[in-house]
């Protein structure tokens, strides 16, 4: 099998690989202690790891030493690069764009095989273009859901609320409550944002291009945009695949 792993900020996903390449089983863990009791022995028949890492190259490092030691094999690291699966890096220093994005477009160019606006709907909202030629146009990064309400919990006082509740999108309507008027107004300055990405990449890629949606706010977000967007939960795992790749094995 292989072990794949997306290492953020703050949790590592992972999933594991057969030898068909069908996702046998896969989580969230906070570090590779808890990764490994939540494989329960599966490392055994681990026999290729590859990872992408947005943490410092120390902390990618430490990751990387205790992956050898514990596998007892070295795994593969994505780095940034300027060509990828036909895909040109649109960053003036290559190195700066984030790898998960790097990747995530990658795969998405690579999936719909045309020009493609990739949003990616996680902590942080992102969002890359790129052309039919598979050039990245560059992108626009802003706060996700959880960001946005957590400014407004962390800096005004009066602004306290229990449960979060949910509103129509499609339809929205204005709070009766301070939860209603945080979560539809968060959920519409979300809205907004995405919709204005869609107005861009038609000025940028012309009528018709792919619009490929991951991350956490994915799928409720393709409720309320045009009939053929994708929801991709995998995009990043599939670029590293793409990135470094490995035979399945026996």
């Amino acid at each position: 099998m292989i072990l794949e792993l997306d290492c953020g900020n703050t949790l590592i996903k992972w999933r594991l690989l057969d030898r068909e390449g069908r996702v046998r089983d896969g989580d969230m863990a906070p570090d590779l202690v808890e990764l490994q009791r939540l494989l329960g022995g599966q490392e055994r028949e681990i026999h290729g790891c590859r990872l992408v890492s947005v943490r410092s190259e120390e902390e990618t490092q430490v990751i990387l030493d205790q992956l050898t030691s514990w596998l007892k094999r070295h795994p593969m690291l994505a780095r940034p690069g300027t060509q990828l699966a036909g895909v040109s890096n649109g960053y003036a220093d290559t190195a700066r764009l984030g790898m998960d994005r790097w990747l995530a477009l990658v795969a998405g160019y690579q999936l719909c095989g045309r020009a493609c606006v990739v949003i990616d709907l996680g902590t942080a909202v992102t969002t890359d273009f790129v052309d039919a030629g598979g050039r990245h146009l560059g992108g626009y990064i802003a706060p996700g859901s959880k960001l946005l309400r957590s400014s407004l919990l962390n800096h005004t006082r009066l602004i306290r609320y229990g449960d979060s509740v949910h509103g129509n999108l499609a339809e929205p309507s204005p709070g009766t409550t301070t939860a209603e008027a945080v979560e539809f107004g968060c959920g519409l300055m979300l809205s907004g944002f995405v919709r204005e990405q869609l107005r861009i990449a038609h000025q940028l890629l012309g009528d018709d291009p792919a619009i490929i949606l991951t991350g956490g706010d994915a799928a409720s977000m393709a409720q309320i945009l045009p009939e053929g967007a994708l929801v991709i939960s995998d995009l990043v795992f599939r670029g590293l695949a793409l990135a470094c790749p490995m035979e399945l094995g026996p």
